[in-house]
């Protein structure tokens, strides 16, 4: 490469290697006169794994060195793993946010309506429409997906053509909003396409994802049959769904009651965008206890079992909404991989409780949003690249979907993850340096860097416990007074009956007794032959060393 040379780059810094976390970069220029633009920025949901966590983000130093040159931020679509970053990072960037109307409005009311979010300026852009930011001109092409307003980027500089899918599926019918435009795909792929950086979520399954209208008309069919209640789980995003299970209800003489506020946003947004104008007013909470169960239908959210969300609150009971043997509930969505263990437990617990359960597995009640080989297939034949990167997977994916891109043809396939910067044009394609990358924790008001100890710290207490042990030493050496001595995590009995806190206080009081006077008057020296006999006494008798915290004074 000549050092001066105008190249367009592609630098992924989250969503390629993963699920969720997407945030990919683009850079036109010399090496050193680079000006970006960052497509996307969202989260990743923490697991069970990660406590104390609630969001992981991606890690945008590389950029924030060089915000200068960042000229601004593209959104594709409103999913949090898309969108979900940019309250907490944008103040980080300070660059101007593009997207379209039901994606700047949901991101208004969710996460930049929270207390203390940025005012971040969105200036929006319609589908089908082009924008100009320096060296790159970025046109949003309409894809059906399920969230509306779902865009593929063609991004053009004079190193030619980059087509960036973003999420997708080939769906004619999606319920609303425009479909996928096949037309204006064949039209991008007679205008030459340099590189395509396509999804890969789907990559694995063969044939074509179900369109939403066939969906529309299982679950129509199932709510006209219920004679209970019935409530409909789904993701809150998914308007499509929303407004099909308002529509079947409507038709089955049942009142929409609203359960869950992330619901209530989205579709907010979307009468305010119109398209739920065919759509009945939906009731408020209060109005559940006033229905009869043959007239009433509960949209809830937290079908991936979000402890806080409605769904886990109604098994627990701890919810307005009260269900009764012979309901219905219909899991209207698939579970995410990390969320079948609590997907699973609201699902046993309804069965338990006498609830009806149906979910993906019984019926078409759910489809994803996301393209199968076959759809892939087609998109490679419109778009005929000349280099395709994977994109939006984890490492099975993305070495999956490059076979099939060298089997369809393509001339060069390159295998990227976070951190990678590609060359993709105008020369040959070819791996430059790797960038600055990884994760950052959202972990209550902080944003935190993935190697900060405490997250250590809490797998080692979660793991073995702590012991905290307080007490007072004269002059002399002698303890004053009765050691305060705290237990958290630990079994209270040992394998032959004994308290564990007997065992406690055998050691430190032994350990106590047996240090000479001089030691004693050490403090430091008393606390670590404390620390260090307590933890070995506990670890005899249990086979684990806890954290052990001493504290100790002079009196």
């Amino acid at each position: 490469m000549v050092a001066d040379r105008e190249e367009i780059v592609f630098a992924p810094l989250g969503g390629l290697g993963e699920i969720g976390m997407n945030a990919a970069l683009y850079g036109f220029g010399p090496a050193k006169k680079r000006k970006w633009i960052l497509v996307d920025c969202g989260v990743a949901f923490a697991g069970a794994d990660m406590p104390g966590v609630d969001l992981i983000l991606p890690d945008l130093s590389f950029i924030e060195k060089r915000r200068e040159d960042l000229l601004g931020l593209i959104v594709t679509h409103a999913h949090e793993d898309h969108v979900g970053a940019i309250a907490a990072l944008w103040p980080r960037l300070g660059c101007p946010v593009y997207a379209t109307r039901f994606a700047a409005g949901l991101l208004a009311t969710r996460r930049l309506a929270e207390p203390g979010a940025p005012k971040v300026p969105i200036h929006e852009v319609a589908q089908g429409g082009r924008l100009t930011l320096g060296p790159f001109e970025i046109e949003f092409v309409p894809m059906s997906h399920s969230i509306p307003e779902s865009n593929l980027l063609a991004i053009r500089t004079g190193a030619g053509l980059v087509v960036h899918t973003g999420d997708w599926k080939l769906d004619p019918t999606p319920g609303l909003g425009r479909p996928t435009d096949v037309q204006r795909l064949k039209q991008l792929g007679d205008e030459g396409v340099r590189a395509l950086i396509c999804d890969s979520t789907n990559i694995l399954r063969d044939g074509e994802s179900p369109s939403e209208t066939q969906v529309a008309e299982t679950l129509r069919e199932k709510i006209l049959a219920a004679r209970g209640r019935v409530l409909v789980t789904t993701f809150a995003s998914n308007v499509a769904r929303l407004r099909a299970v308002c529509l079947a209800a409507q038709a089955a003489g049942r009142r929409v009651v609203l359960a869950g506020r992330a619901m209530e946003r989205s579709l907010e947004v979307a009468r305010e965008c119109g398209y739920l104008d065919d759509v009945p007013e939906l009731l408020s909470l209060e109005s559940f206890s006033r229905l009869p169960a043959d007239r009433i239908l509960i949209l809830a959210t937290g079908s991936q079992g979000e402890a806080r969300a409605a769904m886990a609150r109604i098994v627990r009971g701890e919810h307005a909404v009260k269900l009764s043997p012979n309901d219905l509930v219909i899991f209207s969505s698939r579970t995410i991989p990390g969320n079948e263990r609590e997907v699973n437990a609201i699902v046993n617990g309804l069965i338990l409780q006498g609830v009806d359960v149906l979910t993906d597995r019984d019926a078409l009640v759910h489809c994803s949003g996301h393209p199968r080989r076959g759809e892939v297939e087609k998109l490679y034949q419109w778009l005929r690249p000349q280099l395709a990167v994977p994109a939006h997977g984890e490492a099975l994916h993305l070495q999956v979907h490059a076979d099939f891109a060298r089997k369809a043809g393509v001339k060069h396939v390159m295998v990227a993850h976070n951190g990678d910067m590609l060359a993709l044009g105008p020369d040959a394609p070819a791996h430059l340096d790797q960038i600055p990358h990884g994760k950052l924790y959202h972990d209550g008001d902080l944003i935190l860097s993935e190697t900060e100890e405490c997250f250590r710290e809490r797998h080692r207490l979660a793991a073995a416990g702590i012991i905290s042990i307080a007490f007072a030493l004269t002059a002399k050496g002698d303890v004053a007074g009765v050691p305060d001595v705290t237990m958290f995590g630990l079994p209270r009995k040992t394998r032959d009956n004994r308290p564990m806190d007997e065992v406690v206080d055998r050691a430190l009081f032994e350990t106590l007794d047996s240090l000479p006077r001089a030691r004693k008057r050490d403090i430091d020296a008393a606390c670590n032959a404390v620390e260090r006999a307590v933890r070995a006494a506990v670890a005899g008798v249990w086979g684990k060393k806890p954290h052990v915290h001493v504290l100790a004074i002079e009196v």
